[in-house]
């Protein structure tokens, strides 16, 4: 009979902290829902949850970045770049222009 550190951690009764980041890292991996992924591999989605929390996974994973919106008497608009460079938008530029320019700086990755 298999000893509990011969299993997968996905077939443990307990989890060390150990086993649960080999979990959300196969989350992770898969890109699948929560409930997707238990389901899948027989898991209470409600573990993974709890795991999660307890790692802060969900924070490190997310691929959302802050962004402050602040009225200027300079421009109407001002876009703060995650590189803390900040553009001043002129009431006069053109919307389409604008949308452009935000199209070229997130393929650049600076926004």
């Amino acid at each position: 009979m298999p000893t509990s550190r011969s299993l997968s951690p996905f077939s443990r009764p307990r989890w060390s902290e150990a086993d649960a980041r080999e979990v959300l890292a196969a989350l992770e991996r898969s890109g699948r829902p929560v409930s997707v992924f238990a389901a899948e591999h027989g898991l209470d989605a409600q573990r993974v949850y709890l795991w999660r929390r307890r790692l802060g996974a969900s924070a490190e994973s997310t691929p959302f970045q802050e962004l402050l919106v602040r009225p200027s008497p300079r421009a109407p608009f001002e876009i703060t770049l995650g590189s803390g460079t900040t553009l001043r938008v002129p009431s006069s530029f053109d919307s389409d222009a604008l949308s452009r320019l935000l199209e070229v700086l997130a393929r650049a990755g600076a926004c």
